[in-house]
């Protein structure tokens, strides 16, 4: 018998176990520690290669997701190979009474792992025969969790996209997005499309606490970056507190709901994913409001107020650049 290969396989085992109870079932976890340093590793490896070039970034969600998995699969299939290798007749041959190789034993864990039926091995009585039923139990357990985790991550997916669509709908800049709001008079049909966004960017936080995979599921295309649409997004609120004369300003409580959103969004996405940059993002454009006749305070005084908000543009512009991006600008549209 050798210990240490016993030993090696209950380690295995008990890295996937762990990795994968933690990522799948605890919400509040977000991704396993060996799930985590994969992501991490796999995007800044990308993003060098790459040279940020949107068509290789695109593929990095996906390819963090099949290491992932295949990580996951490949330490179930190694510990209990190396935990059935480490006791020769563990295993009988019911064929031929030669030794059984290394290949063989690989085999039946397989089998056994993903429920393919009987080979032409058996376990030999007692111990073993439990050790492959917990290997069988362990293959439909682990495997059911990975279907369900791979089809609410692309569920997940599908929302970060729909929300960045929709804020991309009103602009694609702070600028646009207040523009598009103002209907000459007053911003009085904002309420109800800020509510609507502000319910989406709350669901985005929880999924992103959920499933930090999102964090490395890159957009091609502008108008579907959900880190771009809540960069325009909070500009726009920017421009409606400070920025906006204070007869026309929507309700605090409609902006102070969705401003609270983007804030749980950035703690949420900073902790594990961005760093707070330490350069300042571009200063709002008051003119392009102007321009649109909207009633705006001077630009001395929205100055002033903006460095009220400093240390929070700055968390956002951090968040752009860990996402291979740049400030959205009114030019963009």
């Amino acid at each position: 018998m050798s210990v240490l290969l016993v030993l090696l396989g209950v380690l295995c085992l008990g890295v996937a176990i762990v990795d994968i109870l933690w990522t799948t079932l605890w919400v509040e976890g977000g991704a396993g520690p060996l799930t985590s340093q994969m992501m991490a590793w796999t995007w800044r490896l990308l993003r060098r290669l790459s040279g940020d070039r949107q068509r290789i970034l695109r593929v990095t969600g996906p390819a963090v997701f099949l290491l992932g998995l295949a990580a996951w699969i490949g330490l179930l299939w190694a510990g209990w190979t190396f935990v059935f290798a480490g006791v020769e007749d563990s295993l009988v041959d019911t064929r031929d009474t030669g030794p059984i190789s290394w290949t063989e034993r690989f085999y039946f864990v397989g089998y056994s792992l993903f429920t393919m039926g009987n080979g032409d091995f058996t376990p030999k009585d007692g111990v073993w025969q439990v050790a492959t039923a917990l290997t069988t139990a362990s293959g439909m357990l682990f495997v059911t969790l990975i279907v369900s985790y791979v089809v609410s991550v692309l569920d997940a997916v599908t929302q970060k996209r729909a929300l960045a669509s929709s804020v991309s709908g009103l602009g694609q800049s702070g600028e646009r997005i207040v523009r598009t709001a103002w209907d000459g008079n007053s911003f009085d049909g904002l309420a109800l499309q800020f509510d609507s966004l502000t319910t989406e960017i709350n669901e985005l936080t929880t999924n992103h606490q959920a499933y930090p995979i999102l964090h490395y599921f890159y957009a091609g295309q502008r108008r579907y970056a959900a880190v771009v649409a809540v960069v325009a997004f909070d500009d726009a609120l920017t421009l409606l507190r400070f920025g906006v004369r204070a007869e026309q300003r929507p309700s605090k409580s409609v902006l102070g709901a969705a401003r609270a959103s983007v804030e749980s969004y950035l703690d949420t996405v900073t902790a594990s994913f961005a760093r707070v940059s330490t350069q300042e993002p571009p200063t709002p454009d008051l003119h392009r409001l102007r321009a649109a006749d909207v009633p705006t305070v001077s630009d001395d005084a929205f100055s002033r107020s903006l460095t009220e908000v400093t240390s929070r543009r700055q968390r956002l512009l951090g968040l752009v650049e860990a996402d291979a991006r740049e400030w959205p600008r009114p030019g963009d549209e």
